[in-house]
């Protein structure tokens, strides 16, 4: 499948810039024309991971993140959310619902949130190189073919 759009923001990896991220997916995916729930659901998955960057791959340090969005034909979207920070040492342990390694205060929920709102969840990890979620989301058709 050929992306017909797509988009790259680097960002620091500051608390504030979680409103910037979902903000940015939730534009660029309004070329879809999606519904609202559509909209909630992406941001939230954006939301997700990219928290999940700012705590978890700089624990002790401020770091870069970088947001692709792509637009695929037939309604997908991809939503990329990638960082070079410390890396998960065991993927399929870090996606088991109510794990963390953020300390009592984080429900250890991320990866589920986002798999419940997105088609696809794919999550890479190298520890000490960091880490890549990519994300896929198919918008239903609206009425009158507006995608």
């Amino acid at each position: 499948m050929k992306a017909t759009d797509q988009v790259t923001i680097t960002f620091t990896s500051r608390s504030a810039n979680e409103g910037f991220a979902r903000a940015c997916a939730a534009c660029f995916a309004a070329q879809l024309d999606p519904t609202l729930d559509e909209v909630a659901d992406i941001k939230t998955a954006v939301s997700e991971a990219v928290t999940n960057a700012i705590v978890h791959a700089y624990p002790d340090r401020l770091g870069k993140i970088t947001l692709r969005l792509r637009r695929y034909e037939e309604g997908w979207l991809e939503l990329q959310v990638k960082d070079s920070g410390v890396g998960i040492p065991d993927v399929d342990k870090a996606r088991t619902p109510l794990y963390t390694t953020g300390g009592e205060e984080r429900s250890g929920m991320g990866f589920t949130i986002m798999e419940s709102f997105m088609d696809k969840l794919k999550v890479r990890s190298l520890p000490g190189k960091g880490t890549t979620v990519t994300m896929r989301k198919r918008l239903a058709p609206r009425a009158g073919g507006a995608r």
